[in-house]
């Protein structure tokens, strides 16, 4: 019974998860894109926000990056490049658990925000606070995992989580046997991983795939502003105190009478 567990939630779930992420994704784009956002309500508390949502998206953008460097990238690889395993063990852990913790209080304060005001609370969908316990609880137990990770230090422990990833990349049937050993706490971290890719495409979650990477290279704006000495105009072209023209000249009402008048 057990290996069957394990088989079917290292073995099969991950391409149950992944599949619906790509897939679901693609269609809710092309059937709900208005619904495709991050529905933010930031007008609410948003210093609050503020602080929480940088914190949270600096942490986990690093943890991800981690992650699937980390996993995915073949032992190989390292060994090549001459990076040992206790190495790249001590390297993730100091990292990883920076940026866990920086996310950890950023999400905290976002499902504080979520739960304990009341005008948020009653303005958000069971999935917008189901989002945030979930990613709460992944990160609590990403966390928990750094106790079980600083026995392990000479890099045994990630050995096998890159052998599972990279055997479930190449479709390698004896890839889920690798974590049948490992700690609970970590078979827990991957299974809420998954789910965390299962239910995005239905969930808030999917504005992952539109996050403004371009902004970070963006190239920079210089503005310059006029130095020529003159008499005070308006933004639309007209001296400073009258209506605004809209572009063309302008013409004081009082003149415009006397005209009439003659």
């Amino acid at each position: 019974m057990n290996d069957f567990i394990n088989q079917l939630a290292f073995g099969w779930y991950p391409y149950l998860a992944v599949t619906v992420l790509v897939v679901g994704s693609i269609f809710r784009f092309d059937a709900n894109q208005f619904g495709w956002r991050s529905q933010s309500s930031q007008f609410l508390r948003k210093r609050q926000m503020v602080i929480g949502s940088n914190m949270f998206h600096m942490g986990i953008l690093v943890l991800l990056m981690g992650h699937f460097v980390g996993l995915l990238t073949p032992i190989n690889v390292f060994d090549a490049l001459g990076v040992s395993h206790s190495f790249k063990q001590t390297t993730a852990l100091v990292v990883g658990g920076i940026a866990g913790v920086v996310a950890y209080i950023g999400c905290t304060l976002l499902l504080h925000r979520r739960l304990f005001d009341s005008r948020i609370r009653k303005s958000s969908s069971w999935g917008d606070i189901l989002v945030l316990v979930l990613l709460w609880t992944q990160l609590t137990l990403g966390i928990l995992t750094t106790f079980w990770t600083i026995e392990h230090l000479d890099g045994s422990e990630m050995v096998k989580f890159m052998s599972w990833a990279n055997g479930i990349l190449t479709l390698d049937p004896a890839a889920p046997q690798r974590l049948s050993e490992v700690a609970l706490v970590y078979k827990l971290h991957i299974i809420l991983g998954l789910t965390l890719f299962l239910i995005t495409p239905f969930t808030r979650l999917v504005h992952i795939w539109s996050a403004p990477i371009g902004f970070l290279i963006r190239p920079g704006y210089q503005i310059v502003r006029s130095r020529r000495v003159g008499r005070e105009r308006s933004p639309t072209h007209g001296p400073a105190g009258i209506a605004p023209s809209y572009g063309g000249d302008t013409v004081m009402r009082t003149a415009l009478d006397e005209g009439r008048a003659t």
